[in-house]
């Protein structure tokens, strides 16, 4: 079921504060901070979830068990690696202690389709512009159904987008072919070791992006740990969008104004994966998910349209 909420009751400017960004290929990175008391969630590679197709295997739909005795957080835009094909998850799901859920997801390799069953995690979150897609399809399926499964023919036209962009060869048309533009641009990969060294900020929770004077996208986490469990696939997925050129510097009162907006949208609202709800957002310049449980934060993405 879902329903239409005023405004989030979580994200506040009065509870948001951002640093001085860093620059590397023209990606601006603003490091977020939020003002409250953390909900912290074991994420990432190692926090003991485990992710298998279906007894009977279908494209959009996984199994995550979680075998531990507390909550797993997975992320919106993570790739997971084998099974049948390579996916990426549509929404941000809570899995509760001991127990197993089914997880919307959507196809990253449109050539393959054999006999695996597990998943690891991938290197890197899903480029902007296919989580960008797959958000603001997934919102417009929950508005109109309460199904959280996006267009998947659009996906894999920003898939095979990505891989002409950076001329990426896979034979089966995986997303993660993206990688090697990555491993062999000496500039991005320089970049990536930098930012990866040196890791998120004390106290950091996420990060504003910018390419030059446009922000282009938000991810925020609850809890520092959480964000430094995935920055190193979140920052590889964030330079394989490089820019070629940039226009203007990056602006910290954009930065605000674009947090502003989301944190006053009216977003659809919906019952979560696992634990707490899902708060979809369209508007006339971003779409964006948040995961909200016990009326606070989770994860949030945001991305913008014009950009």
């Amino acid at each position: 079921m879902s329903s239409i909420a005023p405004s989030f009751p979580f994200v506040s400017l009065d509870h948001i504060a951002i640093g001085r960004p860093i620059t590397r290929c023209g990606v601006s990175l603003f490091p977020i901070y939020t003002h409250v008391v953390p909900r912290d969630y074991r994420t990432g590679p190692g926090s003991g979830v485990l992710i298998s197709e279906q007894a009977s295997a279908e494209v959009p739909t996984l199994v995550a068990h979680n075998p531990t005795n507390r909550p797993l957080l997975l992320v919106a835009g993570e790739t997971v690696i084998g099974g049948r094909q390579n996916r990426v998850l549509n929404v941000s799901v809570v899995v509760p202690a001991n127990s197993e859920v089914l997880v919307p997801v959507s196809c990253v390799e449109q050539g393959r389709w054999n006999e695996g069953s597990f998943f690891e995690s991938g290197r890197s979150f899903a480029p902007r512009r296919v989580r960008r897609a797959k958000v603001a399809t997934v919102g417009e399926n929950v508005r109109l159904s309460g199904a959280k499964f996006a267009d998947q023919g659009l996906v894999w036209d920003m898939v095979g987008s990505e891989l002409n962009r950076v001329h990426a060869v896979s034979a089966s048309g995986a997303l993660n072919a993206v990688e090697a533009h990555l491993d062999s641009d000496s500039a991005l990969a320089q970049a990536h070791a930098e930012l990866q060294k040196y890791g998120p900020l004390q106290g950091q929770c996420g990060v504003i992006v910018a390419h030059g004077s446009r922000i282009v996208s938000v991810e925020l986490f609850a809890a520092p740990a959480m964000l430094r469990a995935h920055w190193g696939a979140l920052i590889r997925g964030i330079l394989a969008d490089a820019p070629q050129g940039v226009v203007g510097r990056p602006s910290a009162s954009q930065a605000l104004r674009f947090m502003h907006r989301l944190a006053t949208s009216t977003p659809v609202v919906t019952d979560g994966v696992g634990l707490g709800q899902e708060h979809h957002v369209r508007t006339p310049r971003m779409v964006a998910q948040v995961l909200v449980v016990d009326e606070a934060i989770v994860h949030a993405s945001a991305f913008a349209l014009a950009a």
